[in-house]
């Protein structure tokens, strides 16, 4: 659907957002994990006149595929969300390397049917296995970030950042219904904002006492608002709703960077008290730095 343009020079009058702002992002899935749906597809055709062992067979085969092809999908996203961030713990679930497994099941079962016996669709399995990782890797298998700090508070900083990531693309979700460019870039610039307090977070997990408040209480009331308006907007296009929440937007921008920017600070003066202790420890050693 066409969406129009938004800019200084706009029917709103609206500044355009920056473009680190509105940098686009890359699908982390991609054609080649896409293309892995067409091999289920055409066995199936192919084992309608197999009879019925075959054609259950390459039901079979067909269905293990086709969920070999999923898993792969949820695997390279939750990598992709792994890799963005500084502070991860590993996925859970190995999705990839499920998804590998049964890629490997589904063509051992697929060779079966035409060629009944052990070794040979063994062979095409542990191929097919392999070629699989070799494309597309396996998941992440350790976690990543706060070396030094406990399990505890990496956990606690790991579940307020996905809270947080979960918020920020809820509220992406509910503005796509509404088909109003500057109000999605205006959000897109927000989202920088706050994403730049995460990663703030992430970098010194002592700010999270501090940020948890955004990160939690304000975000969630920053999705609710943006559902509510989208809601009422898709309906009514009031224009008051529109400019309500842009100044609600505008509200959050700028409080979401006073807070990282009190966290910069609180990380500065912390870094000086650090030298000025160090530096009284080697004038009592008899050290003198000029």
């Amino acid at each position: 659907m066409a969406q129009r343009f938004g800019g200084k020079y706009s029917a709103d009058g609206r500044q355009s957002v920056s473009p680190r702002a509105t940098r686009a992002e890359v699908n982390p899935v991609g054609g080649r994990a896409n293309a892995l749906f067409i091999p289920p597809i055409l066995l199936v055709f192919m084992s309608l006149n197999d009879g019925a062992l075959g054609l259950v067979l390459g039901l079979m085969a067909a269905t293990v595929l086709s969920g070999a092809a999923l898993l792969l999908r949820e695997g390279l996203k939750a990598e992709a969300a792994y890799r963005a961030r500084k502070v991860a713990e590993r996925p859970a679930l190995p999705r990839k390397i499920l998804a590998a497994a049964l890629t490997g099941s589904g063509v051992a079962l697929a060779a079966y049917k035409n060629d009944p016996g052990v070794v040979a669709p063994v062979l095409y399995g542990i191929a097919a296995l392999g070629l699989h990782v070799a494309a597309f890797g396996i998941d992440p298998l350790t976690s990543k970030g706060m070396e030094g700090v406990d399990s505890y508070q990496k956990g606690r900083v790991a579940r307020v950042v996905d809270e947080a990531e979960q918020h920020l693309a809820s509220m992406t979700a509910a503005l796509l219904r509404i088909s109003d460019r500057p109000v999605q870039d205006r959000l897109a610039q927000f989202q920088t904002t706050a994403r730049t307090l995460i990663r703030t977070v992430e970098e010194d997990p002592r700010d999270l006492t501090g940020a948890r408040k955004y990160l939690s209480v304000y975000l969630l009331g920053a999705r609710d608002a943006t559902i509510k308006f989208a809601d009422i907007y898709a309906n009514t296009r009031d224009s008051q709703a529109r400019d309500d929440y842009l100044a609600l937007l505008d509200d959050l921008d700028k409080n979401f960077a006073a807070r990282t920017h009190k966290s910069l600070l609180e990380d500065k003066t912390d870094l000086n008290i650090e030298i000025e202790v160090l530096r009284e420890r080697l004038s009592r050693e008899g050290v003198r730095l000029d």
